[in-house]
């Protein structure tokens, strides 16, 4: 087994936009596809490691790039959520940008088109959620601490997409009531979820790198390693 990358480089609304897909060269038929959406900074070196762990799992990982290429900041930036904000302010861009970068992965030859989920972190997993919401076509979503506030438009029912949403409890950008919020809606939406609350969690559990105590980011082992064996068995019943 040998697991490739490759820097993929592709247009849609506003780009270009450039991200990375991570395969297992070992395989020669087509294989499962899985999205993984970036946090705050943007399309990064973890993201594309992320990639690579789904390589390794069997399936085609794309880390992509939803704010543009070349638009990234990191936790040391003057605005670290710049391009975020933007993303947030422009909900229906963001889907556009969401459903090309999906395209994009269904196009890869060596990708099962008909088989394909997006995992997502942080803003990310907002994403992630937004993909459902929006009836994307693909057969289901993670989210690790994400967040919840829904797009000011009405989302597609049935929302048809599986949703599994890893959250820390102790998250102060999504609080008790956001959750509750979040799960009234998509059981109103008629979708198959999930959700998997982790005590003594606060966000970015998954970032080694979050060492933030006083703004409630924090990496969180024990629940990082539990949610990553969550997504890999909610894969496995997705793709069969």
């Amino acid at each position: 087994m040998a697991i490739q990358r490759r820097t993929l480089v592709h247009e849609g609304p506003g780009g270009p936009f450039e991200g990375v897909v991570a395969w297992d060269d070992a395989a020669t038929a087509p294989r499962p596809g899985v999205l993984v959406l970036p946090n705050v900074l943007g399309q990064k070196e973890a993201d594309n490691v992320v990639a690579e762990r789904l390589a390794a799992l069997g399936y085609v990982g794309f880390a992509a790039d939803v704010f543009g290429q070349g638009k990234r900041t990191t936790r040391q930036s003057p605005a670290p959520a710049r391009y975020m904000d933007e993303m947030n302010a422009d909900r229906a861009l963001l889907r556009d940008r969401l459903h090309r970068s999906l395209a994009e992965l269904k196009a890869l030859d060596e990708v099962d088109a008909a088989r394909t989920a997006a995992i997502g972190f942080c803003f990310g997993g907002k994403c992630a959620i937004d993909l459902a919401r929006g009836g994307a076509d693909l057969l289901g979503v993670v989210s690790f601490h994400g967040v919840y506030d829904p797009p000011p438009f009405a989302n597609v029912s049935p929302i048809r997409a599986k949703l599994l949403i890893c959250h820390g409890w102790d998250d102060p950008i999504a609080p008790p009531d956001a959750t509750v919020a979040l799960a009234q809606e998509l059981s109103a939406g008629d979708a198959d979820w999930q959700i998997h609350a982790y005590g003594r969690t606060a966000h970015g559990f998954t970032d080694e790198t979050a060492n933030m105590p006083e703004r409630g980011v924090v990496h969180q082992p024990d629940s990082a390693r539990r949610s990553w064996k969550a997504m890999r068995d909610f894969l496995e019943e997705l793709f069969g």
